[in-house]
């Protein structure tokens, strides 16, 4: 979900920019006979894009900040560890959202790189947060791999999720490990991992 957000993110992005430069060099649009200066309703077409980039980092913020919170109350879990340019006059509030989303990402990052960065487990779930946040369920869990740097987790339905190996200090995965295998039922979940 966090990179169907990314690319979703990137995708409106990269529109917005294009049609800025259409305007800002007021390039022609063939398909419409007309040039871009010369487009009905460019004011709408940048509110458009803005307040879909509004919406999308809204989410992922408020998912973020919301995953960060959870993860750091460690006494729920069994184990844890630790430039944009306007082109145009007309594109003022893309380039606002982007801006302050902008400082809101390094404001999070200097807020909470230190220590809060972390993965949680619980009888019910795993729970990773840096800059995305990645939440596994124990249920219908049917296999646990580890494979080059990622933790593979296989559900029933075909369902594969996962994690780098990463997100957790190499001197704690044994650890983690075995505070996972202790939280699920060993008889219905197969662990592939090389310790």
């Amino acid at each position: 979900m966090n990179s169907f957000i990314n690319i979703l993110l990137l995708i409106v992005s990269i529109l917005t920019l294009f049609f800025s430069v259409f305007v800002r060099f007021d390039l022609p649009l063939e398909m419409f006979k007309t040039t871009a200066a010369q487009l009905p309703y460019r004011f709408e077409i940048f509110l458009g894009f803005g307040l879909m980039l509004l919406m999308i980092s809204i989410r992922r913020t408020i998912r973020r900040w919301v995953g960060i919170r959870m993860v750091n109350q460690i006494q729920k879990f069994k184990w844890s560890g630790i430039a944009f340019i306007t082109l145009t006059k007309e594109a003022w509030f893309p380039a606002v959202v982007m801006i302050f989303f902008g400082i809101e990402g390094v404001f999070y990052i200097l807020v909470n790189a230190k220590n809060k960065f972390r993965v949680g487990l619980s009888s019910k779930a795993i729970l990773a947060v840096d800059r995305e946040v990645i939440l596994l369920y124990m249920e219908g869990l049917q296999q646990v791999s580890v494979s080059q740097q990622t933790i593979y987790f296989d559900y029933i339905q075909d369902l594969q999720l996962s994690f780098p190996t990463d997100c957790i200090e190499e001197f704690n995965r044994v650890d983690f490990f075995e505070n996972l295998k202790q939280s699920v039922n060993r008889d219905k979940v197969i662990f592939r991992i090389k310790e």
